[in-house]
């Protein structure tokens, strides 16, 4: 009995498309999971916000193409007064206002947002991008060494995960012309030699 010549294209044209969609799989951005990115010699503590409209409103963070440097702006704070700050927001309304890592002066990394999940830091760019806020100790804003350690560090794993290059890395200063992180922004040899530390 003969195949029917309808049957058979139909079975090609899904052979094709499971194909292409296991190619599709294979080449596409890796999934944002906390656990994607590695940093053997650095421990990461998360504590997550609560989920409100505020600092942590859920919203899925589909792709990353950069990443983003902040300070913090408030000299001598530490990653627990950042994270209770913006847990804050869920209570007081303020503003709307969150990162997903904050980073010590003595170099210690606190996630406080999925890697999945959008913060408001970045404006424009923050449907596509994951922050980084940096503690500092003066008004410089300039940063430890073991700030900025762990900074390398901690974005030289996050390009590896995603695939981004040294351009990808931004401050926010280049998204909005805020001076921020300001020793960054008034130093412009100084961000081009933590640029040129990233390990892509």
């Amino acid at each position: 009995m003969k195949k029917h010549p309808l049957l058979r294209k139909i079975v090609v044209f899904l052979v094709i498309c499971l194909v292409v969609f296991i190619i599709g799989q294979k080449h596409r951005s890796p999934q944002n999971d906390t656990e994607g990115y590695s940093l053997p010699d650095r421990t990461i503590t998360h504590e997550y916000l609560s989920v409100n409209p505020y600092s942590r409103p859920q919203i899925p963070l589909r792709q990353v193409k950069g990443i983003v440097v902040h300070y913090t702006a408030n000299p001598g704070s530490t990653p627990k007064n950042n994270k209770d700050y913006f847990e804050s927001l869920k209570d007081n309304h303020k503003t709307h206002a969150s990162a997903h890592f904050v980073i010590g002066t003595d170099g210690s990394i606190m996630q406080i947002i999925p890697l999945n999940e959008i913060a408001y830091a970045s404006n424009q760019r923050n449907k596509d991008t994951i922050s980084i806020e940096c503690c500092h100790l003066d008004q410089s804003g300039k940063f430890t060494d073991a700030t900025y350690q762990s900074l390398v560090k901690l974005v030289s794993g996050l390009c590896q995960t995603y695939h981004l290059s040294r351009d990808d890395v931004i401050r926010h200063y280049d998204v909005t012309g805020k001076l921020c992180p300001l020793y960054y922004v008034r130093h412009r040899d100084a961000w081009l030699a933590f640029k040129r530390d990233i390990v892509v």
